[in-house]
């Protein structure tokens, strides 16, 4: 394996058996056509089918070219980048997901913005092929996202893109326990840009991001990245403590010019349930900061690797002994 590849793609894998296959026969020759060096990375993020097996055997058949990065459990897409990011050793970095709803053949642009001087090369579908809730869903986030963050992130969901070896250099020096690569790469770029891609339907497999997924995604990219919530809530606390003040005056100065009144009594139970929801939503919203200050004190490591399928120097393979397992805790080893 050529010590530093000039291109490498980072695959995180979740129970993709079905596609992989479909994955090598366009990822290689696509990669093969650029006329350079390059690597690809797997990271099998704890898949109970045979995504292992596909992937060694694969390992086998192309070894000068392939890694691969084996998980002792899962721990989200993003903790498998991260990994990736760390064992690779290219310069020009490239994200990818296994279902080939993004061509592999769109990589080569990727990669010749990157060398006209980017450091962040973002990725905009042309047309998407996911379903009608999904987009506007995802548009609407995007947009609230932008305003919180001041992260201008075209198309957050696309996980295609690419990175200079700057940046990734920085972010291999992270250790948030939550995080959203893209968003994270593009805070430490210096020079950023994006292009429109085509996008396919997905080869083969379901989505693995459900409603509750997505959601949780988002939370971690507005909390990880903007104090905006909170500052929000602080405003809006003091706004309502300033209405509440002039609603009492407003009531007292009735009741002692017009007397005991009954008619208001509904009102109030609703303006004291309205203020009681936002309350809660406010508790909730901290929570959410407190329970990332927790998990990031705890301190435990972000991910454990199993095992990586590599081509030493030597033409060895770096697998433990018959019956040995290895064990890479946080930070896997080239």
């Amino acid at each position: 394996m050529h010590p530093k590849p000039e291109v490498s793609v980072v695959i995180p894998i979740y129970n993709e058996q079905a596609g992989l296959q479909s994955l090598f026969d366009r990822l290689y020759p696509a990669l093969d056509k650029l006329g350079t060096s390059y690597e690809i990375v797997f990271i099998n993020d704890g898949s109970r089918d045979n995504s292992v097996s596909i992937l060694a055997e694969q390992f086998r058949l192309r070894p000068d070219v392939t890694r691969v990065v084996l998980f002792n459990g899962n721990y989200g897409q993003h903790m498998a980048i991260l990994a990736g990011f760390e064992a690779s050793r290219g310069e020009i970095m490239i994200t990818l997901d296994a279902d080939l709803q993004n061509p592999p053949e769109e990589i080569g642009n990727l990669v010749a913005k990157v060398r006209e001087g980017y450091d962040y090369v973002g990725s905009i579908r042309r047309k998407r092929q996911d379903s009608a809730w999904r987009t506007y869903a995802s548009k609407a986030m995007n947009q609230l996202r932008e305003r919180i963050t001041n992260i201008k992130i075209t198309d957050q969901g696309n996980m295609l893109r690419a990175y200079g070896r700057n940046v990734i250099d920085l972010v291999n020096q992270c250790a948030e326990v939550n995080t959203f690569v893209p968003a994270l790469a593009y805070r430490f770029s210096r020079n950023p840009t994006e292009i429109m891609v085509e996008h396919e339907e997905r080869a083969a497999g379901e989505s693995k991001y459900s409603l509750y997924s997505l959601i949780r995604l988002n939370f971690d990219l507005v909390t990880g990245f903007s104090l905006v919530p909170l500052q929000f809530y602080s405003m809006m606390g003091m706004l309502m403590s300033i209405i509440s003040g002039l609603l009492v005056t407003v009531l007292l100065v009735r009741r002692l010019f017009l007397g005991a009144e009954a008619e208001g009594l509904f009102t109030l139970f609703a303006i004291a349930f309205f203020f009681m929801g936002v309350i809660l939503f406010g508790i909730g919203l901290l929570g959410e900061y407190v329970g990332r200050i927790f998990q990031q004190v705890r301190a435990r490591p972000r991910y454990v690797v199993q095992t990586i399928l590599q081509q030493k120097p030597a033409d060895l393979i770096d697998m433990p002994p018959p019956g040995v397992e290895k064990r890479t805790v946080g930070r896997p080893h080239d």
